[in-house]
């Protein structure tokens, strides 16, 4: 089976979770036996084309890489399906099309009604979810159109979440039986390294020993509810005093939540350290007594499953997928959204009963080696492909 996928991101151009799910789902497809091919704006280095076994990833030289303007972003999309174009043309044949979001919907649409091939898409988020069910200005509407457009053509639609499922319902009209419910997945294996290491130096650095660490990663958007998180400290310290809060990640809002740290007068409880590597944010996981993602609106929230992965007690917003991947008292600690208080007391009882918190993180790593692992996620897309390839075959176009 050959596949035509299309994708905004992919490494070394990673933003985001869309960026990583690609990145991780791709390798698993070539191991259930899928020919892929790739085609993405070349953003931030890699080579034009590049062969990784089953999966060749071709990377299109745009004007102003991935400059983020509508307009940009469509000039881009006519470069994108030149591209493929160019792939059919050379006699390659796909069984369908595999597109990922709206960044790319203009080209994957394109190619569908040029050569008659199926047209499956994976939408991660929605502009109106962002938006927790409004559209602010005229480029928000615009990407709702987009997304709209998308799921009309598509003849399967692929999300990670039931919460998504109902919003591609509501806010697209696309009927719950053309929707496929598959997880984003994470592999353990980075974060594994890291077991039975002594990195008691490395948690100097954030913390004294007698503190309790917590830890949050992710942008500095607002939807994140970092201002949650930091405007929970003042109860936190009340009820365990020796807490140290350390922040990583960069985006627009970080200058304002350095000036509320400020303001809170928490410079001495909170870090913002700003963007970490790979290493330090899987190392930072292994020494925090707890993680703490406070969403406003997430999707799914794969950050939470590299907390779990990681072997990290995990408290999280009761919000969009978060709330399916994390089981209140089971898996991790599940929190009012938008609430300091409530966001105050997930921290606070996770830090004061370590022995219920790591019972928690014995049932979370053996959900992540099983649901949530890339080899199950990529089966279950696999059978997506063969049920719509399959009935491709028996259409009349």
């Amino acid at each position: 089976m050959r596949i035509l996928m299309l994708s905004w991101e992919y490494p070394p151009y990673v933003v985001g979770g869309l960026g990583k799910h690609v990145a991780e789902l791709l390798p698993a497809l070539t191991q259930q036996d899928v020919e892929l091919h790739l085609v993405t704006p070349l953003c931030e280095g890699g080579a034009g084309t590049q062969h990784l076994g089953a999966l060749t990833v071709h990377r299109v030289s745009v004007p102003h890489p991935c400059r983020m303007t509508f307009d940009a972003i469509q000039g881009t999309n006519q470069l994108l399906k030149q591209a493929a174009d160019d792939l059919i043309a050379s006699g390659m044949h796909f069984d369908l099309i595999h597109n990922h979001d709206w960044l790319t919907s203009f080209a994957a649409r394109d190619l569908k009604q040029t050569h008659r091939l199926a047209l499956i898409t994976t939408i991660h988020a929605t502009e109106r979810g962002r938006g927790r069910g409004h559209l602010g200005n005229d480029n928000a509407e615009r990407i709702n159109q987009a997304e709209w457009w998308l799921c009309y053509d598509a003849w399967r639609v692929i999300v990670c979440a039931d919460y998504m499922a109902g919003q591609v319902c509501d806010y697209f009209g696309k009927p719950r039986d053309n929707i496929d419910i598959i997880p984003n997945g994470v592999d353990p294996t980075p974060f594994r390294q890291w077991d039975g290491v002594d990195l008691t130096a490395f948690r100097a650095r954030y913390a004294e020993p007698d503190q309790k660490l917590v830890f949050h990663v992710g942008r500095m958007v607002h939807e994140k509810g970092v201002e949650v998180l930091i405007r929970s400290v003042p109860e936190v310290i009340r009820e365990v005093p020796h807490t140290r809060v350390v922040i990583a990640g960069k985006g627009p809002e970080l200058p304002y939540l350095e000036r509320l740290v400020n303001d809170l007068d928490l410079s001495s409880h909170v870090q913002l350290l700003g963007f970490v590597s790979d290493e330090d944010r899987n190392r930072l996981y292994h020494v925090a007594d707890c993680a703490v993602f406070p969403s406003l609106y997430e999707p799914f929230g794969i950050v939470a499953l590299e907390a779990m992965a990681a072997k990290t007690p995990v408290v999280v917003s009761a919000v969009g997928g978060l709330r399916e991947v994390v089981q209140h008292a089971e898996t991790g600690i599940t929190v009012y959204p938008n609430d300091a208080h409530s966001c105050a007391w997930g921290i606070s009882h996770t830090l004061q009963h370590p022995d219920w918190a790591q019972q928690r993180v014995r049932n979370a790593i053996q959900r992540v080696n099983t649901t949530y692992s890339w080899h199950t996620i990529a089966a279950q897309t696999r059978e997506v492909y063969e049920r719509v390839a399959k009935e491709r075959r028996r259409a009349i176009w």
